[in-house]
């Protein structure tokens, strides 16, 4: 499927970005590659023919983002505080550059909100981005989602990767205005049991607990033993959850 390709130099990663734009109406969704992944993989191991025909049909838009991964929490060369840091730009790079150029591009208006995408490490950066700016999203779908910093950075914490970590934040969430918004949107976790996909189920699970607690509703679904880590079933689970979310056809009797 054509997409629209854009690039431009970033001021917060002072480098060259790329993303690519697939449809021209329906809800917009960013969608975030696996680990330190590339904006195209998306599209060339079928997750964008998998969306195809609700592209085609008008009920999404897909923004592919290129992942800094390699720059921040999978830099060892440097220390975490400074990946940390590199990170948070990041998130400045999608909040402040790829948002207001979408919604100029594509024109999304300036009060709609958008969704939210990603596997692996991608999902992680989904359910940070929507929980830290439910203004602005109000659906995230992570798939085989890994949630936790530690395996990155160990047990380092300082104030720009608490902000950062959804499995610690969230725990000292009180403010209603941040837990009204998250019940008001559609949180989807999922996960397999298969190879490579213990600690994501796990954290899946734990992650639909904390939110429990703070009686904000969300989707828990673990795949099978068989559904291992890996692209086969990222392309199967999003097919069935876009099925779910953008239903191509109207129920009988409607």
């Amino acid at each position: 499927m054509n997409g629209k390709e854009f690039q431009w130099n970033s001021k917060f990663l002072q480098q060259e970005m790329s993303l690519r734009v697939y449809g021209n109406e329906g809800k917009m969704i960013l969608a975030f590659p696996t680990e330190n992944g590339r904006y195209y993989d998306l599209e060339n191991f079928g997750i964008i023919g998998v969306a195809q025909e609700y592209i085609e049909d008008g009920k999404l838009q897909i923004a592919a983002i290129d992942s800094c991964d390699s720059e921040n929490w999978l830099n060892h060369a440097i220390h975490p505080e400074e990946r940390a840091q590199r990170y948070d730009n990041y998130v400045r790079y999608v909040i402040s550059e790829v948002i207001p150029f979408l919604r100029k591009e594509q024109s999304v208006e300036p009060d709609e909100t958008l969704g939210l995408m990603g596997i692996s490490l991608g999902g992680y950066h989904a359910l940070n981005l929507f929980f830290r700016f439910p203004d602005i999203f109000n659906l995230v779908l992570s798939l085989s989602g890994k949630l936790r910093l530690e395996q990155y950075i160990g047990d380092y914490m300082d104030e720009t990767v608490y902000y950062n970590a959804p499995m610690h934040y969230l725990k000292n969430l009180t403010d209603e205005k941040y837990l009204d918004k998250y019940r008001e949107s559609q949180i989807i976790i999922c996960a397999g049991q298969g190879k490579w996909e213990e600690e994501m189920a796990q954290d899946a699970m734990e992650l639909q607990m904390l939110l429990r607690k703070k009686k904000v509703r969300s989707w828990l679904d673990i795949w099978g033993y068989d559904v291992d880590h890996d692209w086969k079933w990222w392309r199967n689970q999003c097919e069935y959850f876009l099925e779910q979310l953008f239903p191509l056809h109207e129920p009988d009797g409607a």
